[in-house]
């Protein structure tokens, strides 16, 4: 692979691919096999191990696995250690579990589709609070991480090899979304240098784009170099208040296709200067992937997530992947997410590049980030606050969010009202 593409997680050559053509997958020899009846959200996770989004694993997680994740956030793979901040396993009832064999294969069912096969190489029993403490580093569950566990009745996991038949996407922005191969070839032809990834699951204020506008200018800053800038929210399963991901995804072709991405804040003296132009150079990516709200750990996920698609850079802002306790009160804190990455022990080959507070700032007429621009005039509103007023079919001070999202949450919310 070449320089400019980030190597695929966990030394191997290509991203893992566990699909196998539809007209190859034999049902007839899983009719009297058990059965895994499987969530939508373990089925994201399942084609993400598939396409090779989750490199370097072939399926669900095993004990050992488990352990050296929940311990240390890693797992270990050819005698050395990798990342990895948040077990990833397929939980079984205990129904299920007893229909199961070590050695034999279960059927993978969703709404009574059977789309892939597991071989079953460990049924382990589930230590809920153990998972809980190691993935988000508090015995508390009141959180919308900790509920994501203590709602699943689920009492066990599965660990094995998968094959899945290919997903048949039917979402209205599903061309948008991409495989680790589809990104890398992407790369490839484009020709980019050097690569930055912004994550995000919300509708993004001006503050939110600037992460991704500071982000790619710091490299290109440093290097010079070819640099392609990839907006790569996450298009899976999130909290119940959470706008939908096409919703989201609407605001963000919205300001794709109106170029508008640095409208107002960009370096304008730096592109220039090398050459280039931000959103000559700005993809839109859907990465199809449950949330944990788990805070630096889930930091490190999107991170692996992001080197396996090829990228050499990942922005980590303030409270990335936050959710506090249902009382309001902060798990983690704002730079947590940040600090996680001087502490890993296992390889990880994608660089970070960390993003503060950000405002709009009247003396400067664009935002930039607060901790730079301390004796400026803030222009400052909650989100509450914006939400109330989209809700109203208000649109927010432009300064803060641009009319171009503005206009899509507003019919949202409209719609919702009916």
């Amino acid at each position: 692979m070449s320089s400019n593409i980030a190597p695929v997680h966990g030394g191997l050559d290509a991203p893992v691919d566990r699909h196998v053509a539809e007209a190859d997958f034999d049902r007839a020899t899983l009719e009297d096999a058990p059965r895994i009846d499987v969530n939508e959200t373990d089925q994201t996770t399942l084609y993400r191990i598939a396409d090779g989004t989750l490199s370097p694993i072939e399926g669900p997680m095993g004990a050992a696995d488990m352990a050296t994740v929940l311990k240390g956030a890693y797992i270990e793979r050819g005698g050395k250690k990798w990342a990895w901040g948040i077990p990833t396993i397929l939980p079984v009832t205990d129904a299920e579990a007893a229909t199961l064999e070590v050695g034999g294969k279960a059927a993978l069912v969703r709404d009574g589709h059977v789309f892939g096969v597991l071989e079953v190489a460990e049924i382990n029993d589930w230590d809920k609070a153990a998972f809980i403490k190691g993935c988000y580093g508090t015995d508390r569950t009141d959180h919308p991480g900790g509920a994501l566990w203590t709602e699943d009745k689920r009492s066990k996991y599965v660990a094995g090899k998968i094959r899945l038949v290919p997903f048949k996407d039917e979402r209205p922005f599903a061309k948008r979304v991409m495989s680790p191969r589809e990104t890398r070839s992407l790369i490839a032809q484009a020709g980019w240098e050097q690569t930055i990834g912004f994550q995000t699951r919300n509708p993004l204020h001006r503050a939110h784009e600037y992460a991704l506008v500071y982000g790619a200018e710091v490299i290109l800053r440093e290097t010079g170099r070819n640099t392609g800038v990839i907006l790569n929210p996450l298009v899976g399963q999130l909290k119940g208040d959470d706008v939908p991901a096409a919703t989201r995804m609407e605001t963000y072709e919205r300001l794709v296709e109106g170029r508008f991405l640095g409208d107002g804040d960009k370096d304008e003296a730096l592109w220039k200067s090398k050459g280039q132009d931000l959103n000559d150079q700005l993809s839109l990516i859907g990465l199809d992937m449950r949330m944990y709200y788990g805070g630096p750990r889930e930091a490190l996920m999107h991170a692996i997530y992001r080197q396996n698609l090829g990228l050499t850079h990942f922005i980590i802002g303030r409270k990335h992947a936050d959710a506090p306790f249902f009382d309001g009160s902060p798990i983690w804190g704002d730079f947590d997410a940040q600090e996680i990455f001087q502490n890993i022990e296992g390889d990880l080959q994608i660089k970070t590049v960390n993003v503060g507070f950000a405002a709009y700032f009247e003396e400067l007429g664009r935002v930039g980030l607060v901790a730079e621009n301390k004796d400026k005039t803030m222009v400052s509103i909650s989100g509450t606050k914006v939400r109330e007023q989209l809700v109203e079919g208000q649109k927010p001070d432009p300064r803060i969010m641009r009319p171009s999202t503005a206009e899509v949450l507003v019919r949202f919310y409209a719609a919702k009202k009916k």
